[in-house]
């Protein structure tokens, strides 16, 4: 299966690249780690909400109501799973904000719908038979280059209690690989750089570069 990461396709040539991955990988279904911004697409996509959406349809997508001609084969992962190709996907949507995380969701108005709160923790982490967590947000001793200190408690916590093989990660622009438990860790490339293919068998992931648009 076809594995994005961070594709900003409110921009055009970013949206280019985007389909580019698509026609190349030659796929049938998709994985997406979030800041999609855009919601036409080839093929089923199954992705989390990142912290840069069109958080109306975000909101529509949690609740089933999107029927609209800019909104095809998106599938919201909001704390839930779905079985594709015999693999277990599980998703958190949104990132972290101490000031929002024990506010109810009906609280979060504007951008402020970019968070998660301990409700989709805790629903998170009543699901079972996880086989690959897609997060937009990345949890501690993940190698990447910022200019602060990288990681989430909370999803720490839900690694511990799912212990999926495979957590993928968005947000970060950069391609890491580390562990956390017994849990490999990818931190997923833009997909004007790079994209992804899943071996739904052995859950090898294998990189490619996008091609031009």
């Amino acid at each position: 299966m076809l594995v994005l990461g961070d594709a900003h396709a409110t921009d055009a040539d970013r949206r280019r690249s985007l389909f580019a991955a698509y026609r190349d990988a030659n796929e049938s279904v998709a994985l997406q780690c979030g800041d999609l911004e855009y919601y036409d697409l080839p093929f089923t996509t199954y992705f989390v909400a990142g912290n840069n959406e069109d958080f109306d349809v975000i909101d529509a997508l949690r609740h089933g109501r999107v029927r609209s001609s800019r909104v095809e084969n998106a599938r919201l992962l909001a704390s839930d799973a779905v079985d594709v190709e015999g693999v277990r996907v599980a998703g958190l949507s949104g990132n972290y904000a101490p000031t929002r995380y024990d506010n109810p969701r009906s609280a979060l108005a504007g951008n402020r719908r970019r968070h998660f709160v301990r409700a989709d923790i805790e629903r998170a982490k009543a699901l079972d038979d996880v086989d690959v967590l897609l997060t937009h947000q990345a949890p501690h001793g993940t190698p990447v280059s910022e200019e602060y200190d990288v990681g989430c408690t909370h999803v720490d916590d839900l690694l511990r209690t799912l212990s999926p093989d495979l957590c993928l990660v968005g947000h970060h622009h950069e391609h890491t690989e580390s562990a956390f438990g017994d849990t490999r860790v990818v931190t997923v490339a833009p997909v004007w750089e790079s994209y992804y293919t899943l071996d739904p068998e052995t859950l090898a992931l294998t990189r490619h570069a996008t091609p031009e648009a």
